[in-house]
Formats: C-alpha cells, sequence, structure tokens
C-alpha cells in the first residue's frame, strides 16, 4: 500500500529546478535604476508512465537536480545581490 502510494505520488510530481532571475526597479532616493536577483522555480515536465523500481530512479535523480539547481542558483543570487548593492552604493546621488 506505501509503495503504491509512492509510485502515485511519483507520477503527478513535475519535475522542476530552480534559476535565479534578475529584477529591475527605480530608486526614488538614489534616481538610478537597481538590480536585484532572486530564485525562481520553473517546471521542466512531468513524470509520466512510470513503473516500480524505475519510478523510484527518476524520483531520485529529479530531487538530485532540482537540489543542485537551487545550491548552485542560490550562490549566483547571493554574488549577485553583492555586487548590484555595491554597484548600487557606488551610483547612488543623494
Amino acid at each position: 500500500m506505501r509503495r503504491a502510494a509512492l509510485l502515485l505520488l511519483a507520477t503527478a510530481l513535475p519535475a522542476c529546478i530552480v534559476v535565479p532571475r534578475t529584477t529591475t526597479v527605480y530608486d526614488q532616493d538614489c534616481k538610478i535604476e537597481a538590480h536585484h536577483m532572486e530564485l525562481e522555480a520553473q517546471q521542466v515536465g512531468y513524470f509520466v508512465n512510470c513503473r516500480n523500481e524505475g519510478c523510484v530512479a527518476v524520483l531520485a535523480a529529479s530531487g538530485a537536480v532540482a537540489a543542485a539547481s537551487m545550491v548552485v542558483s542560490g550562490s549566483i543570487v547571493v554574488a549577485g545581490n553583492v555586487v548590484y548593492w555595491f554597484q548600487k552604493q557606488g551610483n547612488c546621488v543623494r
């Protein structure tokens, strides 16, 4: 019963990755366009026709890819936001 529930869950889950996204807003105080990075989840597909151990392998692989994309993209976002902060401080005219 538990295995059947896991297989049903595995076939219903979408495959997702996490990617960095840059947004631009106008900062009234500094009178410049300021950039900011954030994480965004992107759906890349669904599991279909998944059977037995194949589902477990696909689910494990997609989990590993999602975790890896989160770590890499998270690092890019942190580094990018630090750079954008320094850029804003250097260009800010108050």
